[in-house]
């Protein structure tokens, strides 16, 4: 059994030249229904931005990722603000970050008007497993992930926080200046262009997820994509469905930290149910944080959360298609 795929943590990063104004207004509507109506988003493009050079599935990761977090840390409701903006080399320079090269950057700023990080745990929040958060209510999704993928972007993330209210972290992109050498691979790719993946399917699939907001998403994206989805809010209630469903399942996506019951216990309660069905995890955690309690014998997979739909997509695709 091939226990992980191309998806895990560690995929290749797949660059390209994009427009923040553009990608952010893509994720607008992804991100106002992860806030719920009790959370004001309020995005603020900056005038005649620069470009960057990232992977944008990734991207969407790292900003998914903080409205989470920021949502989480305002349960009675508040304003998450995305701000960009053109760093000039002057004005980097004028920055108080030692550790970043002056020159040329694309700010984007996420603030929050939560309940702010206490000075000794700021700078902890990028350690893989750290959280502040309740075990009950989850695992919160892993700021060492932001950082990683920021990282290897060759941006710059840094946290301000005042308890009582708020936090904002703002990430430095370098700014995409294009090259001779970029000119003649973008010609060549104009020559040959690529065949837009097919992310259609179809199936039934099981989609076990306690946080209503992403259950709610990640069903529609499949369903929209062919697919049948059954939802379920905990391990307890996956395994009612599946003793109730009378018809095929292919296919189980599910959380791994849920209350009460979570993802590999519901997994070995659902050997006997559905033999040889496929799951997907998903968590904010790697891979090799629960991996030991899985079945050797069971196929599983793993997406590290959070993702992008069409990340989302991909993997159940490659999954079903591999049967």
């Amino acid at each position: 059994t091939r226990q992980l795929l191309a998806f895990s943590r560690r995929q290749t990063l797949r660059p390209k030249v994009l427009s923040l104004t553009d990608a952010l207004a893509e994720l607008q509507n992804l991100l106002a229904r992860l806030l719920t109506e009790k959370v004001e988003l309020k995005i603020v493009h900056g005038r005649e931005l620069g470009l960057v050079k990232v992977d944008q599935n990734q991207l969407e990761q790292v900003i998914i990722n903080l409205a989470v977090n920021a949502r989480d840390a305002m349960p009675d409701g508040g304003r998450l603000t995305i701000r960009t903006a053109n760093v000039s080399e002057a004005d980097s320079r004028a920055l108080d970050h030692p550790l970043m090269p002056h020159g040329e950057y694309v700010l984007i700023e996420v603030a929050d008007t939560g309940s702010g990080i206490p000075k000794e745990n700021l700078g902890k929040i990028f350690e893989p497993f750290f959280t502040t958060k309740d075990p009950s209510k989850g695992t919160g999704l892993g700021l060492s992930t932001v950082y990683g993928i920021i990282k290897q972007t060759g941006g710059f993330i840094f946290p301000y926080s005042t308890v009582g209210k708020g936090t904002t972290f703002r990430i430095y992109l370098p700014r995409y200046i294009e090259t001779a050498a970029d000119k003649a691979a973008e010609a060549a790719a104009v020559a040959t262009p690529a065949e837009a993946a097919d992310l259609t399917g179809k199936g039934t699939i099981l989609l076990v997820e306690d946080e209503d907001a992403v259950r709610t998403f990640a069903a529609r994206a499949l369903g929209t994509r062919g697919y049948e989805v059954l939802q379920a809010e905990s391990g307890e209630v996956a395994l009612d469905v599946v003793r109730a469903y009378e018809g095929r399942i292919d296919l189980v996506v599910s959380d791994v930290v849920m209350p009460n019951m979570d993802g590999p216990t519901m997994a070995k309660e659902l050997k006997g149910l559905l033999p040889g069905t496929p799951i997907i995890f998903v968590s904010g955690y790697a891979e090799d944080a629960f991996a030991k309690n899985l079945d050797p014998d069971q196929e599983f997979h793993f997406l590290p959360k959070p993702f992008s739909l069409k990340q989302l997509a991909a993997a159940v695709k490659e999954v079903m298609g591999n049967k």
